[in-house]
């Protein structure tokens, strides 16, 4: 069964949806219809704990509306947020084929909508389906080099402001481009940037009013405008 901290349960077995998302996109009608007739779609409210770090993985989440983060806690009891999942990611998916406790604790950003499917079924699924075997392997090596890219690029910032302007610069990746510059939606607290770079909320207040002082960037409320980004890159070390 799913978690029970889901505001309400509603099996759907309407019409396939998922081909817009990632994971699922390139799989026969046949698995996609198996899969539908197995997942459960779920509302969550924001701050609901989908898996907990050292807990055994209760399946696979497949996020359909919504943010999700996803952190670890270090040994001096601060938390560091891997990444940031949304739309299409699958969560739990290391921890599910490989029978070993979550890696990492999920966690909901705002209210999302997701699919789930317990770990006996979705096993199931894959061993009846080989081409969902393959994608789900796919999708690890992904999640995987995701990892290393993250590790890569804040290892080899020295500094807060280094490490700010290269998070900034891969949030604004699918922004808009317009005449003041690139423009995003930035809905993360400051104490979640700094649990992403790895430094203290009072950091990432500071080092932010520096980048508006200098205008390298603007922030209204969520609305971030990377205004010169050249500058910004330099910033980063990318230069």
């Amino acid at each position: 069964m799913p978690p029970t901290h889901a505001l309400e349960l509603t099996q759907n077995r309407g019409d396939c949806e998922l081909r817009s998302e990632a994971f699922f996109c390139n799989l026969s009608p046949a698995a996609l219809r198996s899969f539908e007739a197995l997942k459960y779609s779920m509302p969550y409210s924001e701050g609901a704990v989908l898996f907990l770090e050292g807990q055994p993985p209760p399946g696979i989440f497949v996020v359909s509306k919504g943010r999700v983060k996803l952190s670890v806690r270090c040994s001096e009891g601060r938390s560091i947020i891997l990444r940031i999942a949304g739309p299409g990611d699958v969560l739990g998916l290391n921890a599910t084929v490989s029978g070993t406790a979550c890696q990492s604790t999920a966690e909901t950003l705002e209210p999302c909508e997701m699919n789930f499917v317990g770990r006996d079924s979705f096993l199931r699924f894959l061993h009846e389906y080989g081409e969902a075997s393959l994608r789900a392997a796919q999708q690890l090596s992904a999640d995987y080099n995701g990892a290393c890219e993250q590790i890569r690029s804040l290892g080899l910032a020295h500094s807060a402001p280094q490490k700010l302007a290269r998070f900034l610069l891969d949030w604004s990746q699918k922004g808009l481009e317009t005449k003041r510059g690139t423009r995003v939606r930035l809905t993360l607290k400051h104490e979640e940037i700094g649990q992403i770079i790895g430094t203290t909320r009072e950091t990432v207040t500071r080092t932010l009013g520096e980048f508006k002082g200098r205008k390298l960037i603007t922030l209204h409320g969520s609305t971030l405008v990377i205004e010169d980004r050249p500058a910004l890159e330099n910033c980063a070390g990318l230069n």
